[in-house]
C-alpha cells in the first residue's frame, strides 16, 4: 500500500506543470536589487496596490497591481526589451507574477523577494 501511494504520488507530482519563471527569473536580495536601479539596468515594477505605492516607492518604479484588472496587459505595454525588477510589499505577488513576466518575454527578470518592506527597514531611498 505505501509503495502504491508514492508511486502515485510521484505521477501526481511529475504531471504538473513546470515553474514557469525558474530558469529566467533571479531572486535577489534589497543590497543587490539597490545596485540594479543605481545602475539603470532595470525597469523597476512594483506590483503592490495604488495605496501602497502612493505611501512611498523605488524611485522611477512603475505601478501596476498584480491584483489589479488587466495585469498582464498593462505589463506589456511596458518595454520587454529591458530587463525588469520585480517587487511587493513582502515578496507574495511580485513571485506569483513571475510566470506573467517570463511569458510576456522580458530578457531578465529580477525578483526582490524579501519585498518593499524590507527595501524600507534598510534605509533604502524612498520617494514619497
Amino acid at each position: 500500500m505505501k509503495k502504491l501511494i508514492s508511486l502515485l504520488s510521484v505521477l501526481a507530482l511529475s504531471s504538473l506543470p513546470p515553474l514557469a519563471a525558474a530558469d529566467k527569473a533571479k531572486d535577489v536580495p534589497v543590497s543587490e536589487a539597490e545596485k540594479l536601479v543605481k545602475e539603470g539596468r532595470v525597469l523597476v515594477l512594483d506590483v503592490r496596490t495604488p495605496d501602497e505605492f502612493k505611501a512611498g516607492h523605488i524611485q522611477g518604479a512603475v505601478n501596476i497591481d498584480f491584483n489589479g484588472k488587466d495585469f498582464a496587459a498593462k505589463v506589456k505595454a511596458l518595454d520587454t526589451s529591458k530587463p525588469v525588477l520585480v517587487h511587493c510589499q513582502g515578496g507574495g505577488r511580485s513571485g506569483r507574477s513571475l510566470p506573467v513576466l517570463e511569458q510576456l518575454g522580458f530578457p531578465a527578470i529580477y525578483h526582490m523577494n524579501e519585498g518593499f518592506g524590507e527595501w524600507e527597514a534598510a534605509g533604502k531611498p524612498v520617494k514619497k
